[in-house]
C-alpha cells in the first residue's frame, strides 16, 4: 500500500491571475456609463481583451471608433500604469494606480467627450 501525504499551502500551485475587471471596478465603470447614457452623450460599449490588457470601449455611435477606452493593464511596468484612459486616436489621456481617480477625472471633463 502506498503512503499518501497531505499537502497544505502548496507553493507550487499557480495562482489564478486577474484576467478581467473585478466586480468593484466594473460596477464603477458601468455607473459612469449609465450616467452618460442618460445624458445622451454615449450610446454603446464593448469589451476587448489582449494578453497585456482588458479595455472597456465607449462609443457615441455604434459604427464609429470608440471615443474613449478605459484600460486595465494586466502586466504594468510601473504602478501608475495599471489603469489608463485613451481617446479615439490612441493617445493616453490619464494614467493612474486606482480606477476611482480615472473615473473622477472623466466626470470633471465630461464636456470634452
Amino acid at each position: 500500500m502506498t503512503k499518501l501525504k497531505l499537502v497544505v499551502n502548496n507553493i507550487y500551485v499557480k495562482k489564478e491571475k486577474e484576467i478581467f475587471f473585478i466586480k468593484k471596478e466594473l460596477n464603477s465603470i458601468l455607473n459612469l456609463y449609465a450616467r452618460m447614457v442618460s445624458n445622451g452623450t454615449w450610446r454603446d460599449y464593448s469589451f476587448s481583451r489582449s494578453k497585456r490588457d482588458v479595455s472597456f470601449n465607449i462609443y457615441q455611435r455604434t459604427s464609429d471608433r470608440p471615443i474613449l477606452k478605459i484600460l486595465k493593464n494586466l502586466k504594468p511596468k510601473n504602478r501608475n500604469e495599471k489603469f489608463q484612459v485613451k481617446d479615439k486616436n490612441g493617445m493616453t489621456l490619464e494614467k493612474s494606480e486606482e480606477l476611482k481617480i480615472i473615473i473622477g477625472k472623466i466626470n470633471k471633463d465630461i464636456g470634452k467627450f
